[in-house]
C-alpha cells in the first residue's frame, strides 16, 4: 500500500507555507504527463523546422544534383552559384532598401494613426462608438482581390502609380484598422478618474494623449508596430499590383520572379529564400525582448 508524503507548498490564500499529502502515484503520472506534452512540442517544433531545413539543403546544393538526387539529399559540395545568381538576377540590395522603407513606413504611420483613432474612440467616447469598431472589424475581413482594383485606379488618379507610396499609403490604413480596434478595447477601459485630474490640473487633450495614454499603452504600441513590420514585409499581391518597375518592387516580388511560366530553378529559388529570410530573423532576434515584454506588459497589474 502506497503511503502518503509531505510536500512543502505555498498557501494562495494566506501566503503561508504548508505541507500537502501527495501520493507518489500522482506525483508519477504528473511526470508522464509532462513527458507527452514535451514529446508532443518536440514532434511540433520538428514539423515546423522541417521547410526550413529543405531550404537550407537546396539553397548549397547544384541544380545537376538537386535533379539526380532529389530535394531530400544531402549536398556533396556547397554550392554558391544560385546565390549568387539571385543577388545579381533581382538586384537584392535595391529590394532589401524598398522592403525596409515600406514596412517601416507602414509600421510607424500605421501605429500613431491606430494610436490616435483609438483615443478619440475609447477616451474621446465619440458617438456609436460601437458601430466605428464594427467598422474597423469589418475592414480587416475584406480580402485584397476586392480593393485592389479601386486602390489601383485611385492610385492612378491621384498620380501615384508604380510609387512605393501607394503601398506606404494603402497599407498603413489596412494596418491601422486593427490597430485601432485592438487599442479602442484597451483604451475603453481607460481609468477616467486619471483623465479627469489630469484635465483639473489644466492638461489638454495633446497633454493627456503623450503624457498620460502614451506611456501606458507603450508596450501594446511596440507589439504593433513589430507586427504591422512584419505583416508588410510578407506582402505580395498588392505590391504586386501598384509596383510595375524593377527598382520599386519589394523581396517578395523578387522571389516571384525567379519562376517562370514552364520551369523553374529550384535551387535558385531556394537560395532567394534564404537570403531573403535573413533580415526577417535578424530583425526577429534584435526585438525579441520588446516583442516579449510588450506581451506580457499586461498579464502584471
Amino acid at each position: 500500500m502506497a503511503t502518503d508524503t509531505l510536500t512543502p507548498s505555498v498557501d494562495e490564500t494566506t501566503g503561508d507555507q504548508v505541507l500537502r499529502a501527495t501520493r507518489p502515484d500522482q506525483r508519477h503520472r504528473r511526470g508522464v504527463g509532462r513527458w507527452f506534452v514535451l514529446a508532443a512540442a518536440a514532434l511540433f517544433a520538428l514539423l515546423m523546422l522541417a521547410p526550413f531545413v529543405i531550404m537550407l539543403l537546396n539553397a548549397f546544393k547544384s541544380p545537376a544534383e538537386y535533379s539526380q538526387d532529389g530535394p531530400l539529399s544531402w549536398p556533396t559540395h556547397l554550392y554558391f552559384d544560385g546565390v549568387v545568381a539571385f543577388w545579381e538576377r533581382v538586384d537584392f540590395p535595391q529590394k532589401l532598401l524598398n522592403s525596409i522603407w515600406i514596412s517601416a513606413a507602414v509600421a510607424i504611420g500605421g501605429t500613431l494613426l491606430s494610436l490616435l483613432n483609438a483615443y478619440a474612440i475609447g477616451v474621446g467616447r465619440v458617438k456609436g462608438r460601437l458601430w466605428i469598431i464594427m467598422l474597423f472589424l469589418l475592414a480587416n475581413m475584406l480580402p485584397q482581390e476586392a480593393l485592389v482594383y479601386p486602390l489601383f485606379t485611385m492610385a492612378q488618379q491621384v498620380g501615384l502609380s508604380n510609387s512605393q507610396w501607394s503601398v506606404i499609403i494603402i497599407f498603413t490604413v489596412i494596418q491601422s484598422a486593427f490597430g485601432t480596434y485592438l487599442l479602442s478595447s484597451v483604451l475603453g477601459t481607460f481609468p477616467p478618474a486619471l483623465l479627469e485630474a489630469a484635465a483639473l490640473d489644466g492638461a489638454t487633450r495633446w497633454q493627456i494623449l503623450w503624457k498620460i495614454v502614451f506611456p501606458v499603452v507603450r508596450p501594446t504600441l511596440s507589439v504593433l508596430m513589430i507586427f504591422f513590420f512584419i505583416w508588410t514585409w510578407n506582402e505580395f499581391f498588392i505590391p504586386l499590383v501598384m509596383l510595375t518597375t524593377n527598382d520599386t518592387q519589394t523581396i517578395p516580388i523578387a522571389l516571384a520572379s525567379l519562376q517562370g511560366d514552364r520551369m523553374m530553378d529550384a535551387t535558385t529559388t531556394n537560395a532567394g529564400a534564404l537570403v531573403s529570410l535573413v533580415p526577417a530573423v535578424i530583425f526577429f532576434l534584435i526585438f525579441q525582448r520588446t516583442l516579449t515584454r510588450g506581451v506580457t506588459a499586461g498579464a502584471v497589474k
